[in-house]
């Protein structure tokens, strides 16, 4: 089935409506068609969705020709007509930082903290190729800065967040309200970017797609978790979205690729339902954590990077001299925790698939997801 119909993309507030039921303004994403029309006032999300929770969808291709929107968008109310053109948001170009300036932070010495924590669990080249593929950056006092770059190489912006170089944990500082400095406003404050620059968002890792077309993509919430599992299991693009709230209208991007969804162990329910909200691009949500983490791994909100790291710390003595270019045969094959991993991936890790391979003495050749 073809899918008409997606959350608009973030244009600034004037691509934000009133929500119809908080009333607020300026937080309701609504939805649009093929050409970026508003199908209906009334259809969208509110972003407020612990206080609000408003979220209405548009009818469906079969009924559509004999729904009407509600009068105020009716040109002509008092005429039996169809439904009248849908009001049409101006588009605007997408403000960027320049990449002179992001290249400038993306180095290895010094170290920023998040790097030093990366050395207790990864060899110096994982290191540099972590660094250089996603574009790390370290800034004042040691933080680490996570640029989103997209898939045509622009950058959106970065987080600059500091971290424990020992566990790897994020510091919060208690003198501001907030952990994460934005780039952007920081330039906006020394005048390198001009005031009305205006923030768009993408997934942190998106440029990866384009330069990797064939891999699968594993979705992760932090920065952080993308790329340590980037380093402990470099066999797929590892994609964060920012946060749990975040797996939004970003992710049509993956419009067409073999995604996986890996969320923190307290998050399988909220992606279950915002992928099911996105059938169209055939994400399948990853229970890895919700059936198997114990009280304890709840109670310590691990991820998915937690329970590679918990392997890679036993077995110090696996691929420490050189970069891994992927899992050595000794690990990845044999581990469990790889395994539970890479079934996601792997069709011939599925139990029915794996059925017939045996019954019929199959081999696995290749493999395609059909998206419908």
């Amino acid at each position: 089935m073809e899918y008409k119909y997606h959350l608009l993309k973030y244009r600034g507030k004037h691509s934000r409506l009133t929500c119809p039921a908080c009333g607020r303004h300026h937080c309701f994403t609504p939805y649009v068609d093929s050409d970026e029309q508003i199908v209906g006032e009334e259809y969208g999300r509110c972003d407020h969705e612990s206080s609000c929770g408003y979220v209405k969808y548009p009818p469906t291709e079969s009924n559509w020709r004999e729904y009407n929107p509600p009068s105020r968008l009716i040109l002509q109310p008092q005429a039996k007509s169809p439904a009248s053109k849908p009001r049409q948001l101006p588009q605007k170009d997408i403000c960027t930082i320049p990449m002179d300036l992001v290249l400038k932070t993306v180095r290895t010495n010094p170290l920023s903290d998040f790097l030093r924590f990366l050395t207790t669990i990864a060899t110096t080249e994982e290191i540099q190729r972590a660094v250089q593929e996603y574009y790390i950056g370290v800034a004042k006092g040691n933080a680490a800065v996570f640029y989103q770059i997209d898939s045509k190489g622009r950058c959106r912006t970065g987080k600059v967040m500091k971290y424990d170089p020992r566990t790897g944990h994020r510091i919060k500082d208690s003198s501001t309200s907030t952990p994460i400095t934005w780039v952007h406003s920081l330039l906006k404050q020394q005048g390198v970017l001009p005031k009305e620059w205006e923030l768009t968002q993408c997934l942190f890792g998106e440029h990866l797609i384009s330069r990797y077309p064939d891999k699968p993509v594993a979705l992760v919430e932090s920065e952080k978790t993308a790329i340590i599992c980037s380093i402990l299991n470099p066999e797929c693009i590892w994609l964060a979205t920012g946060g749990k709230g975040q797996l939004n209208d970003r992710v049509e991007v993956l419009a067409g690729r073999n995604v996986i969804a890996f969320p923190d162990v307290d998050g399988y329910e909220v992606w279950k339902q915002k992928v099911d909200e996105r059938p169209h691009l055939g994400i399948i949500v990853s229970d890895l954590l919700e059936k198997n983490a114990t009280p304890s791994d709840r109670a310590a909100h691990i991820d998915i990077a937690d329970w590679l790291i918990r392997w890679r710390q036993r077995h110090p003595h696996i691929a420490r001299s050189s970069p891994i270019e992927r899992p050595p045969e000794n690990s990845s094959s044999t581990n469990p925790v790889f395994l539970e991993v890479k079934k996601y991936f792997s069709p011939e890790y599925h139990e029915e698939i794996f059925a017939l391979i045996e019954e019929l003495d199959l081999e696995v050749v290749g493999a395609k997801r059909n998206h419908r």
